[in-house]
């Protein structure tokens, strides 16, 4: 057991490695978004906000084809790879990279391994699910389809895509601040409350 986690730490560490390594030219813009993302400031949140609805406005204004879309997003994908590791030392001063931010980046790095291997995780245990109880598989995949399908036939595209980005961007800085923590206590503590109350009722 123990020489499987020390493999498995191992396999870890050379992991976040090889993602500091590849991501070494976008240091400084990480480190910077990571404040950000965590609410560091009061009014972060609300420039995460306003710069998510500026972009998805935008894109409703333009209204582009998926290809024009596509290939609008990949070019500025490209032009990110490009320029960023250019003028990112010039903007942000890599002289002044100190341990601190060296420890939170390869942090950061290890988190991303860490959630790139729970995604893997989950997507193996569904094809698990699969080999060993097919009914619950497809009753578990159908159902989660439609209801998405159900979702989608309701809100407008564009709008669910902006709610989901908004939700994802905002959710770091939420678990930060304990904003999670104390909701799904509060959840916890109602269904708790329905549960007893409905033993009560049964009795």
């Amino acid at each position: 057991m123990a020489e499987g986690d020390n493999k498995s730490s191992n396999m870890l560490a050379q992991e976040t490695a090889q993602l500091e390594e590849q991501l070494q030219g976008w240091g400084e813009v990480i480190l910077a978004g990571d404040q950000v993302v965590r609410w560091e400031k009061p009014w972060f949140p609300g420039a995460l906000i306003g710069a998510t609805t500026l972009v998805f406005m935008l894109i409703y204004y333009l209204d582009p084809s998926v290809l024009t879309g596509v290939s609008g997003s990949v070019m500025l994908l490209c032009l990110a790879d490009y320029l960023v590791p250019t003028l990112a030392p010039r903007i942000f001063g890599s002289h002044k990279w100190t341990t601190e931010q060296q420890q939170r980046f390869h942090e950061i790095c290890g988190n991303l391994v860490k959630t790139q291997r729970r995604v893997l995780g989950w997507w193996k245990r569904l094809f698990t699910l699969k080999e060993e109880k097919p009914k619950a598989y497809f009753a578990l995949v159908i159902s989660s389809l439609l209801a998405m399908a159900f979702i989608g036939q309701q809100v407008h595209n564009l709008f669910l895509t902006y709610l989901i980005v908004s939700f994802l961007l905002l959710l770091p800085g939420m678990n930060q601040h304990g904003v999670i923590t104390k909701y799904t206590a509060m959840a916890k503590r109602e269904i708790n409350k329905l549960l007893k109350q409905k033993e009560k009722k049964t009795e």
